[in-house]
């Protein structure tokens, strides 16, 4: 069983930095990929970013290229979403989401298998 659990959210303003962390129970950490989601008051769920089990590939939705990171340290069984120059649209819950192995879209959460409680994300004007 693996269990997820996400920190780090926050209220910032307009042009701030945040730092959400995904920490996952289990041994299996190495094989889970990993993706971040968010979701705004009256809007579907939308993908984030996403990092396979092996790092060896990233995707990132286009409302955050160039201003999000994510990335994975195996040691600490924890993925990082490092995100720059917030906007208030930027605003909603972020869930973290695993699944064993790979899967053909990272956006597809109906594929993942182990979901956090979510954190919520507030950036101000």
């Amino acid at each position: 069983q693996v269990q997820v659990v996400e920190s780090g959210g926050g209220l910032v303003q307009a042009g701030g930095s945040l730092r959400p962390a995904c920490a996952a129970s289990g041994r299996t950490f190495s094989s889970l990929s990993v993706g971040w989601f968010r979701q705004a008051p009256g809007k579907e769920r939308e993908l984030v970013a996403a990092i396979t089990w092996s790092s060896d590939n990233t995707v990132y939705a286009d409302s955050v290229e160039g201003r999000v990171i994510i990335s994975r340290d195996n040691a600490k069984n924890t993925v990082y979403l490092q995100m720059n120059s917030l906007k208030p649209e930027d605003t909603a819950v972020y869930s973290c989401a695993a699944v064993l192995g790979t899967l053909a879209h990272y956006s597809d959460y109906v594929s993942y298998d182990y979901w956090g409680q979510g954190t919520q994300v507030t950036v101000s004007s």
